[in-house]
């Protein structure tokens, strides 16, 4: 009988230990914790889009946390509470609720009084549909395309919800590159605006914006929902709560609506999205020659998309009256990478001029991208679906 129980004792031991994270142990696990540890020390130490970057960096940890299969624990497995909470990402839920808030957030005044940023705003946008044929090169599926050129309009929602549709099997690749470089837009687009203006250029001085008044402002919305929903349908999801949520914040009657879409939701949002994005990162499913390819073309088409914008404000510089003119310093701002893109035109400018201001100027072509971005996404979803 005592050998009995020893032997059960041993073999409940043995079951436990194989149960461990050590017993599943792999390099790859190791490799994304590192990853996931590095997203957290940009976010803490250095300021990068901590709200983005903590969330997925945690997530990224937990993720990659080894277990045996079958445990009901892993965000890929049917029933699990990580699988539930990623319900949200796969299915396109998630994006549309942080549109909203953003519309709820979004002062779009800088955009009305100067309505020619829109063309700003539009022009980055071909850093998507320039990437997405040179993802056709490097062997990727047409769908698959679309959805790796998206990262270019630097919008991690906009990004998941075009994947969620066209690559579900690309999305926790896509999601990561997409906010990766949205946090990274401090340290990317600079150089890239340095290499592309003369030193005049940078001094450019545009006219401060005319005064938006109230009317505009809550007509703006529903005006742009017509406009670009009558024209692409895809983009209803994203756009219409975008709009939706701006004139929550602009009709002056629905304040404790626009507080919470802008305040106690879009946290609640970006909190279980970024740590399901991150989790999604498990090493036996992420790591791959696939995952790396996704990374380059991501950067290049956030590249391209800032230079297009910039290389844009150039040229039509070439039509527009003296005085009137645009800074192309505002053109990386043109992705859809809201406020950051704005901030960098703001900082780059006031290098070379320290009474510069640029920021209510970059507003307008950031908040274009915004749309740009959403109906650049909805071109390819009516496309391809």
């Amino acid at each position: 009988m005592e050998e009995g129980l020893l032997a059960f004792l041993i073999n409940n031991i043995q079951h436990f230990l194989n149960e461990t994270a050590f017993a599943n142990f792999e390099v790859g696990n190791l490799v994304m914790m590192l990853v996931g540890c590095l997203f957290i020390y940009l976010a803490i130490r250095h300021g990068f889009e901590p709200l983005l970057l903590v969330p997925i960096g945690f997530g990224m940890i937990i993720g990659n946390i080894p277990f045996a299969q079958g445990a009901g624990v892993g965000i890929y497995e049917e029933g699990s509470v990580l699988n539930y909470l990623y319900f949200g990402v796969k299915n396109g839920i998630y994006p549309p609720l942080i549109f909203l808030g953003i519309g709820a957030m979004t002062d779009f005044s800088a955009l009305i009084s100067n309505p020619k940023l829109m063309l700003v705003g539009a022009s980055a946008q071909i850093g998507i549909f320039g990437v997405y044929i040179a993802a056709l090169a490097f062997g990727f599926a047409p769908n698959e395309a679309a959805s790796v050129g998206i990262i270019g309009g630097a919008d991690g929602p906009t990004a998941i919800f075009l994947t969620s549709h066209l690559a579900p099997h690309l999305l926790g690749a896509v999601a990561v590159s997409a906010y990766s470089y949205m946090a990274m837009v401090p340290l990317i687009q600079p150089p890239i605006m340095r290499l592309l203006t003369t030193p005049k250029e940078r001094l450019i001085r545009m006219p401060h914006p005319r005064t938006v008044s109230n009317l505009e402002k809550v007509m703006f919305p529903i005006i742009g929902i017509l406009l670009t929903c009558l024209i692409v349908p895809a983009a209803l999801p994203l756009l219409g709560m975008l709009f939706f949520g701006n004139l929550l914040k602009e009709s002056g009657v629905t304040r404790r609506l626009a507080e919470t879409a802008r305040g106690p939701l879009i946290d609640i949002v970006t909190i279980v999205l970024g740590l399901t994005v991150g989790a999604s990162t498990q090493a036996d499913t992420f790591l791959s020659a696939q995952s790396v390819k996704i990374f380059f073309l991501g950067f290049f088409s956030f590249a391209v998309a800032t230079a297009a914008a910039v290389s844009f404000v150039k040229f039509f510089n070439l039509f527009l009256k003296k005085g009137n003119k645009i800074n192309p310093l505002i053109g990386n701002a043109g992705v859809s990478a809201v406020p950051a893109a704005a901030r960098v035109s703001q900082t780059v400018g006031l290098q070379y001029d320290k009474t510069n201001h640029l920021l209510m100027h970059a507003m307008g072509p950031n908040v274009a991208g915004v749309i740009g971005s959403a109906v650049a996404a909805g071109v390819l979803l009516g496309f391809f679906s």
